[in-house]
């Protein structure tokens, strides 16, 4: 009989700790958590990005303590703790609980609580306008399903992403580190471009932008009372970067700044021009 008292105390006390394990199972268990390559995710599988890479990604968006960096699916936090050592206030967005809280506990032993932090949350349902710098590991097919919310992003907001490009929208910046084994050793910077398409007016004409991204054509209109038609039309071609906009139309370069609906600059060779629409 007592044996007997003896197991049946025992099967108690076990069952006392699954039953507490609301706090066991998920809180204790969640302690000893181990991220593996592989494992699988909600949108991806999870794969740690090489230190070299994270260090080049970080790199090509020019991460400064003035910047707030979201990293879009954060599993295991490197990156945002890489950059929060950068001095930048950096925001990890996962969807696993035990990757958030893995995070959390490595930015705490690398000293950056107080600019690296976590969530649980879906990417696609969280808002990430504010951020300066967006980096990402995910799959061609999730960056397209991105980049509408991401070409709405402030002017001149850096892009990075291991690996996976955007389709029809090309980099401004490609990076391979051919000294590297790793399989992911390529990265990919965009910035994203003001919106400059359509038709915008001049004091004396007015320019007709198509725009595809970062890269501008169109046409640009001067009023002329010499010719019988009264105007000049030259073919133009440019770039943006940012809210930074360059074009030469005809032999000369125009430089300007994007602000909302006016654009302000200068022409090589002297003078001021300006456009709005």
């Amino acid at each position: 009989m007592k044996r007997f008292h003896y197991i049946r105390c025992f099967a108690i006390a076990l069952c006392v700790l699954f039953v507490t394990v609301g706090g066991y199972t998920r809180i204790e268990a969640s302690k000893f958590f181990m991220p593996e390559a592989g494992q699988a995710g909600k949108d991806v599988i999870w794969e740690p990005t090489p230190p070299e890479l994270v260090n080049a990604m970080l790199d090509m968006a020019q991460v400064t303590a003035s910047d707030y960096l979201i990293d879009l699916g954060s599993g295991d936090g490197r990156l945002v703790i890489a950059a929060a050592k950068r001095g930048a206030t950096a925001l990890g967005i996962e969807y696993n609980p035990d990757m958030v809280e893995f995070a959390r506990r490595a930015a705490g032993k690398a000293g950056v609580n107080a600019r690296a932090s976590f969530k649980k949350a879906d990417l696609f349902e969280s808002d990430f306008s504010q951020a300066t710098v967006i980096t990402m590991f995910l799959l061609t097919e999730i960056n397209l399903m991105l980049k509408p919310k991401i070409l709405d992003m402030k002017p001149g907001t850096r892009i990075v992403s291991n690996s996976f490009d955007m389709g029809d929208w090309l980099p401004d910046q490609t990076t391979t580190l051919e000294e590297s084994s790793s399989d992911w050793k390529t990265a990919h910077l965009w910035i994203v471009p003001a919106q400059v398409n359509g038709t915008w007016k001049l004091d004396n004409g007015q320019i007709s932008f198509v725009q595809e991204y970062q890269h501008i054509t169109g046409i640009l209109s001067i009023r002329d009372t010499t010719k019988s038609d009264g105007e000049i039309t030259t073919q133009l071609s440019g770039k943006l970067d940012g809210d930074a906009i360059s074009f030469t139309a005809g032999t000369t370069q125009y430089t300007g700044t994007v602000s909302g609906n006016t654009i302000s600059g200068t022409r090589a060779g002297g003078g001021s021009w300006k456009a709005a629409r």
